[in-house]
């Protein structure tokens, strides 16, 4: 017989992974939807019922589609790139706390796959790896355009991982922790650390939208200069996997934000452990709330804002967000400094 805890954590392991996979396929068609109504279209409409199946009519056609390898290509390196950028971007999930801890007859499990003592630097880590799989991608091509969106991934994660990781200090110095569950803790005694590092949580935003290749900041595939960027000779399942990476990051993203600056999963003016499971079901729904506004905030900010030129990207990470986040930190330092 499996013991209880080993059980528990794998049926985590299956509802964390399918949710993701659900959202992913879900945000495809929130993507195209919310995009037409800001621009007065309709968007898709045909696939069942309010166009709610295209999804999986688009994971279909990318399972149908021809699979081309080009000539040129480093096979084992070609091959290798999706799986390198899909693997990390639905790893980070594994951390991030989604709801109150849930009672089960005489045990309590905590939703949440694994509080790792360094969850934090975890998901830094694996954020980090998946660039390989970009820069990997635009080398094993064998073609120009795929290596110059791996080489401008690879300058811009640089550039804006700096600041992130420095926004990411003051609220280390205020919570006094690197695990998850005692950041969200902090936030139900004392409040949101949104009023408390209103600064980190910009340059955070702003630096969210530089990791995962989102507009102003997509400078990895710029249709418009590099034809498709590093997956330009990907087809088929291949490039899906690139496709649902984007939005498996995205996720991770949202989730990171709230939780670090907007208390994960905890309610305000809520005690949810005197509601028993009710007050689990409503911090599970109060956490997906929350992330589902920072993706629709993606999807806002993709169809309202153009792309910045590649000196504009590069002058905003090392000029603007890098001196922000250091002042953060020095601020948050003397301000702690006071308080004690």
């Amino acid at each position: 017989m499996i013991p209880f805890y080993i059980g528990a954590t794998l049926v985590k392991v299956l509802v964390v992974f399918s949710a993701t996979l659900l959202m992913i396929m879900a945000m495809t068609l929130a993507e195209r939807r919310v995009s037409a109504f800001m621009q007065y279209r309709l968007g898709p409409n045909r696939v069942g019922w309010g166009g709610i199946l295209q999804p999986v009519a688009d994971g279909l056609k990318f399972i149908l589609k021809e699979d081309i390898i080009p000539d040129k290509a480093d096979r084992p390196i070609y091959l290798m790139a999706p799986v390198i950028t899909m693997v990390p971007a639905l790893m980070t999930m594994a951390v991030i706390p989604f709801g109150a801890p849930l009672q089960v007859g005489e045990y309590m499990v905590p939703l949440q796959i694994a509080d790792l003592n360094i969850g934090l630097l975890y998901i830094l880590a694996l954020t980090s790896v998946g660039v390989y799989g970009i820069v990997l991608a635009g080398w094993g091509s064998g073609s120009k355009y795929p290596l110059l969106g791996g080489l401008r991934s690879s300058a811009q994660l640089i550039s804006y991982e700096l600041a992130m990781g420095l926004s990411l200090i003051g609220v280390i110095m205020i919570t006094g922790g690197l695990t998850f569950g005692e950041i969200v803790a902090y936030q139900q005694e004392t409040g949101w650390n949104i009023w408390k590092q209103p600064l980190a949580a910009l340059i955070f935003l702003i630096a969210i939208f530089a990791e995962t290749n989102r507009l102003p900041f997509d400078m990895t595939e710029a249709e418009q200069e590099l034809v498709g960027g590093y997956h330009t000779e990907y087809s088929s399942f291949k490039f899906a996997m690139f496709f649902m990476s984007e939005y498996a990051n995205m996720i991770t993203a949202s989730a990171f934000m709230v939780s670090l600056f907007f208390g994960g999963w905890d309610v305000p003016f809520v005690d949810e452990a005197a509601l028993g499971n009710l007050g689990v079901g409503l911090s599970v729904l109060a956490f997906l709330a929350k992330v589902g506004f920072f993706l629709f905030l993606y999807i806002w900010v993709r169809w309202t804002f153009p792309r910045f030129r590649y000196d504009q990207l590069m002058r905003l990470g090392w000029k603007v967000l890098l001196p922000l986040a250091l002042a953060n930190v020095f601020l948050t330092g003397l301000y702690l400094v006071w308080k004690a």
